[in-house]
């Protein structure tokens, strides 16, 4: 229960600052330091992969795509990326995959709120 009080309450303050880190990554994209907004899209990719594709946090869409790469979502993405940079999702899960195996070893992925 003390996980969920906590992550309500973080939330509250975490989705406005988000929806307001949404708008400088936009702005930052046309007019500001090319660096942070690869930054900023880094983050919102690492997101979107642990809410939406019920990944791990600190893996991008792409790499978590090339180690599901038998599911239709997956195929998907690989298909997509691949209009850009061809191997974009294994080179994705090459330079990744190590870092992933490094917190599942160590249980860094655990709760830390009991």
């Amino acid at each position: 229960m003390k996980e969920r009080i906590a992550g309500f309450l973080l939330m509250t303050i975490i989705v406005p600052l988000a929806l307001l880190g949404y708008l400088i990554i936009v702005f930052v994209g046309f007019a500001g330091n090319p660096a942070r907004g690869r930054a900023g899209v880094r983050a919102l990719d690492h997101f979107v992969n642990a809410t939406v594709f019920n990944g791990y946090a600190w893996e991008s869409i792409s790499s978590h795509a090339w180690r599901m790469r038998h599911r239709r979502w997956a195929k998907a993405v690989i298909w997509l990326t691949n209009h850009f940079q061809a191997d974009h999702c294994y080179r994705a899960n090459k330079r990744e995959q190590p870092l992933v195996d490094f917190i599942l070893n160590k249980g860094l992925e655990k709760r830390t709120i009991r």
